[in-house]
């Protein structure tokens, strides 16, 4: 039998928090990654949570259009944490202790960025949602996920996605596309298959942290991950297709 992860990193892009609206948060769609995130947390997983925040405003686009872009990227943190109280408003809601750090400092909302304090309250059985990034500008969420991650000794990273994993073409667009099941870091630096960015690749394999990339639409998808079946596709061994 596989066995279960006791501390998680679950990257999720502001995307996932849109649904199918056009811009902004799907309160249905927060409420469900809570209730799945809360079941988790009651068998006993430690679940750390980096949100992404181009549902309400993407740093690089707007930079694209001629905004300064280290001013772009600080708005664009300043909507991660936007979606982090939302979240955690969400699992409060349902009885599941959740603290939000964040890399700039808004002490009215959150608490600072503490490493200790974060493994601490792991510990604790609380779930801890990192937002504002990294705090730095020109660095994405992804590569926040891989820093936090290996900051809080995280066993694996969660990148829950609107796919089922990675392929060797876009399924989208090439019916005939095959799913690996696992890859290694070297390849998808090599073959650039936007897994997460090279920086986030590049740390995960420094550290030694595998990447679990899996839909998140699919429900029981993250406790299914967390209990170590077999879903989506593994970064971090060999290159096999399915």
């Amino acid at each position: 039998m596989a066995k279960p992860y006791k501390r998680v990193l679950l990257k999720l892009s502001g995307e996932a928090l849109m649904g199918n609206l056009g811009y902004g948060i799907d309160p249905g769609i927060v409420q469900e990654i809570a209730a799945e995130v809360a079941e988790v947390v009651a068998i006993g997983a430690q679940v750390a949570i980096v949100v992404g925040g181009g549902n309400i405003f993407r740093g690089i686009k707007a930079s694209a259009a001629g905004m300064d872009r280290a001013t772009a990227d600080y708005i664009g943190m300043i909507a991660t944490v936007m979606n982090a109280l939302t979240l955690q408003d969400c699992l409060e809601r349902i009885e599941v202790q959740t603290r939000v750090q964040t890399a700039i400092a808004m002490q009215e909302v959150a608490e600072p960025y503490i490493r200790r304090r974060a493994i601490r309250h792991l510990e604790k059985g609380r779930v801890v949602i990192f937002g504002a990034g990294s705090g730095n500008p020109f660095f994405t969420t992804d590569t926040t996920a891989a820093l936090r991650a290996a900051e809080i000794d995280a066993e694996i990273i969660f990148k829950a996605t609107k796919v089922d994993g990675v392929y060797d073409a876009d399924p989208h667009l090439n019916p005939g596309a095959k799913r690996y099941q696992s890859l290694t870091y070297g390849h998808v630096l090599a073959q650039d298959l936007r897994v997460m960015d090279s920086t986030a690749i590049a740390l995960c394999k420094e550290n030694n942290i595998p990447i679990l990339v899996f839909d998140l639409s699919g429900r029981g998808n993250i406790r299914r991950a967390v209990m170590g079946e077999s879903i989506g596709t593994l970064v971090g061994g060999f290159c096999e297709i399915s």
